[in-house]
């Protein structure tokens, strides 16, 4: 067998051939394909004969389990099981990067995720439709090839297809991080022990609301206001339904300029599983927000409170739900952000 080879440019991506290349993986052939770190080689992770072809161009033995590289972070769940919130404190950091983590596995073993910024690489995992096993492209115990050249020294002839992209802008195999008991470094790469460890370590606050226009980017811009300077508190937040990259109401951008805070560059974050797993706090604008975050993510319950929860309320009230401004005047936008900047001052005593 030839190994055919073929051309792309990562700065501008031919998707037919990408296309080429994902059915041969489809069809439980091997691809020799680029990530930023080094070349690797491409199987479908559960074809078994497509990982047993791909153990012997390996020459790698039986006990030895393959990385995988998936499409976005959400999809961690799927082949992991839920872990802590450091976790994904640290996932979201770090990828897409050379990072791989090593986790407990649905089916009872561990497994190796990554999860690439290479944009040839990426779009192969896309468009294979399956998890893509993906060590690196040489015979176990030799050097990892950093170009497709040095890949081919040894797998040509053993693998159907060859990507070519240029030499690969690290050069250096990914840090491997094990989490399968507390954190341990198995691989030393580009990523170090503490940029890891000054990650894990970080606070994380997330406010939720409808749109991510209004409430939430005041909650999210006051805090970030007063905790100015702290670099161990991240704060973020996102709406349950919000249309993605829209920007603040402009009555929010003028009453947060009236605090001195400039928030017109703020874009609207959509809820996903990532945001509330890695967070410490997550507060909401009303009960309806806490039942669809709690809903989404059930693991996420005794980390969900009511950001009036922490406001002075009058005896007797028992909505403690923050009402939406939007389309009203400035009068109740600022009562609104008078509301909410008294609950964030005093979450900060949490921090």
């Amino acid at each position: 067998m030839k190994t055919k080879r073929i051309e792309i440019d990562s700065n501008q991506i031919d998707l037919e051939k990408i296309s080429q290349a994902s059915a041969v993986i489809q069809a439980g052939g091997l691809v020799v394909f680029p990530t930023e770190t080094v070349y690797g080689v491409g199987a479908n992770y559960f074809d078994p004969k497509a990982m047993q072809a791909l153990r012997e161009v390996k020459q790698r033995a039986e006990d030895k389990p393959f990385s995988v590289l998936i499409p976005t972070k959400e999809f961690f769940d799927d082949l992991a099981v839920p872990m802590d919130v450091s976790v994904y404190k640290i996932i979201d950091a770090f990828w897409p990067g050379p990072l791989t983590v090593v986790v407990p596995s649905r089916d009872g073993k561990t497994i190796g995720l990554r999860m690439t910024s290479h944009p040839v690489a990426s779009e192969l995992v896309w468009q294979s439709r399956c998890v893509v096993a993906a060590p690196s492209a040489n015979v176990e115990g030799d050097d990892p090839a950093t170009n497709c050249d040095q890949a081919l020294e040894k797998l040509e002839g053993l693998v159907e297809m060859a990507i070519d992209s240029g030499a690969s802008e690290i050069g250096q195999a990914s840090t491997i991080l094990d989490l399968t008991s507390g954190r341990k470094i198995l691989r030393q790469g580009p990523i170090s022990e503490q940029d890891i460890d000054v990650e894990a370590s970080k606070k994380h606050v997330l406010f939720v609301c409808t749109g991510n226009s209004c409430r939430s980017v005041m909650a999210e811009y006051f805090l970030r206001e007063i905790l100015a300077g702290r670099k161990d508190v991240e704060v973020s937040s996102a709406g349950t339904s919000a249309f993605l990259s829209g920007g603040p109401t402009e009555q929010t951008i003028r009453t947060l300029e009236k605090e001195g805070i400039n928030a017109s560059n703020h874009r609207a974050r959509c809820l996903n599983k990532i945001m509330t797993k890695k967070a410490d706090l997550i507060l909401a604008m009303t009960s309806m927000h806490r039942y669809q975050v709690v809903s989404f993510d059930s693991q996420a319950t005794n980390r969900t409170y009511l950001l009036r929860e922490f406001a002075k309320t009058t005896a007797g009230e028992y909505d403690l739900g923050v009402p939406d401004p939007i389309g009203q005047g400035a009068q109740t936008y600022d009562e609104c952000a008078k509301v909410i900047k008294e609950s964030v001052e005093r979450i900060v005593e949490l921090i």
